[in-house]
């Protein structure tokens, strides 16, 4: 008589036992799947990450087109001009009627005057924080009215999103005995001009547009910006890197 033949089923795990041929397939099918989504994903993600700087740099803090569809250089510059963030509202304090600075640097203005003031030097502030949409109207207004390219125009005047104004730590400065130098370049035969030259980096400022500068803007012997502070030098450390 036959013997029955031995259940081989039960020699086999009981997680093994439990498939089939058709499971085995959908599995490998989801493998594929997960696989190539997931490839996916890294392929994009390191596009991204090769892409994010380049678009950081050129975009800058302005959300401005350029003007005259001009690009920015690759170091951010747009017509000599670097990019800088408009300065939070909170962060200003006033130094003069309508005139507002950065709070440490609105400090150091006032210390500076009050100095400049005990060696019978009058400084005068004639500007200080500008907005960026304020800028636009003096950079493009402007330029129409006196017939301007974008170029000629930003030789004296910063582009909007550009402006060393608009981080609250730019200044304009005037002699209150020579008003009929207020930003022109014969302010640098001024006294006051002469006591900054003496002075100014006491307190912490430097002039911004010197002769023959590297960012190729006009000579602006009235034009300072304040440099105390571990956050201004991170603010122009490039205008510092391309004028060394």
């Amino acid at each position: 008589m036959l013997q029955p033949l031995p259940d081989v089923t039960t020699d086999i795990p009981q997680a093994r036992r439990t498939g089939s041929p058709l499971n085995h397939s959908a599995a490998w099918r989801t493998r594929i799947t997960l696989g190539f989504a997931l490839g996916l994903v890294l392929a994009t993600a390191l596009t991204i990450a090769i892409a994010l700087p380049n678009l950081l740099q050129r975009n800058g803090a302005a959300s401005l087109a350029p003007p005259g569809g001009a690009r920015p250089d690759r170091d951010g510059r747009l017509l000599g001009h670097f990019p800088y963030r408009e300065i939070a509202p909170s962060e200003l304090t006033a130094v003069a009627p309508g005139l507002e600075l950065q709070r440490d640097a609105a400090s150091a203005v006032l210390a500076m005057q009050e100095a400049a003031r005990a060696d019978g030097v009058e400084l005068v502030v004639l500007s200080g924080f500008r907005s960026i949409e304020l800028q636009k109207q003096l950079f493009f207004e402007v330029k129409s009215a006196r017939n301007q390219t974008a170029m000629e125009r930003a030789r004296v005047s910063a582009p909007p999103g550009y402006s060393e104004h608009s981080t609250g730590y730019a200044v304009d400065l005037a002699d209150g005995s020579a008003r009929s130098t207020d930003l022109s370049a014969d302010f640098d035969q001024t006294a006051a001009f002469a006591w900054l030259q003496r002075n100014a980096h006491r307190f912490h400022f430097t002039l911004s547009f010197p002769q023959g500068n590297a960012q190729g803007v006009n000579y602006e012997p009235w034009h300072w910006r304040y440099e105390g502070s571990a956050q201004a030098l991170r603010t122009f450390e490039p205008a510092q890197r391309l004028s060394r």
